[in-house]
């Protein structure tokens, strides 16, 4: 259960931020300003520049629309801190990507579970400016929207590890472009530095079998060939995929489990 309320939007449609909640947009976005520079994809940081955002205040749904529905024809739409799944499959397949309206305290500064505002504005919004990866979610959308509750577990470790967690080349080096990463400091140098995490080549059957735990560091990252590769994942029969992969089973965890730790 969440401890945050989406604020409401008004009548203008703005969502009435306090100057307090200004400066912990501020301080959050500096910080991770100088971290991504060097360290996300070029297609992030095009579409970071495209959004514009404004570091003294939190931004507005408004703006972050004007620009997205000119480059994709996506949406930010205010919705309560929690929704259903049905709700989230149906919203992506609408090109509408669903943003919680509440903002991290500053005693959950450095890390937050629950998705905020600035996590999805600035974690995924610049991502949305470019044609595959807006292709891409909405294609998971539409698969979601029509799976099982068995399949769209398997399909939550596809959107886990693109979305939300994803890596890809470019030229030499290790890029980053899923907004999970990209919204958090610590894991942001983690994912590129660290020598404690797996970094293995992206295959579909292998990510849809890889368990996940949200609250650690992420044990392994997949890695595209580049973004492009993510409009070719929108082609493909991803639910073919997702049925062989619940008839081959989940592979072995790269952690423990949840429950095992602080236990002795």
């Amino acid at each position: 259960m969440t401890q945050y309320h989406s604020k409401p939007v008004n009548d203008k449609g703005m969502v009435d931020w306090t100057s307090d909640e200004d400066a912990i947009w501020r301080d959050l976005i500096t910080r991770q300003l100088e971290v991504v520079e060097t360290r996300a994809c070029s297609e992030y940081l095009h579409g970071l520049d495209l959004l514009n955002l404004p570091v003294e205040r939190v931004p507005q749904l408004f703006e972050i629309n004007t620009i997205l529905e000119r480059e994709t024809g996506w949406q930010v739409v205010p919705v309560p801190a929690l929704i259903n799944f049905d709700r989230f499959f149906t919203l992506l397949e609408n090109k509408q990507f669903p943003v919680a309206t509440f903002l991290r305290s500053r005693e959950e500064f450095d890390y937050l579970q629950e998705p905020d505002f600035f996590h999805e504005i600035f974690g995924h919004c610049a991502m949305l400016t470019n044609p595959a990866f807006a292709q891409f979610t909405q294609n998971y959308g539409q698969l979601g929207k029509d799976a099982t509750p068995q399949e769209r577990v398997y399909l939550a470790r596809l959107y886990w590890f693109t979305v939300e967690f994803g890596l890809v080349k470019e030229a030499d080096q290790l890029k980053i472009y899923g907004g999970g990463i990209l919204s958090s400091p610590g894991e942001t140098l983690y994912a590129l530095e660290s020598d404690t995490p797996q970094r293995a080549s992206f295959d579909t059957h292998t990510v849809l079998r890889t368990p996940y735990r949200i609250d650690i560091m992420q044990p392994i990252y997949f890695v595209l060939d580049d973004i492009q590769q993510l409009y070719q994942l929108s082609k493909m029969d991803l639910m073919e995929y997702t049925r062989r992969a619940m008839q081959a089973g989940l592979l072995p965890p790269l952690f423990e489990p949840k429950e095992s730790i602080n236990v002795g």
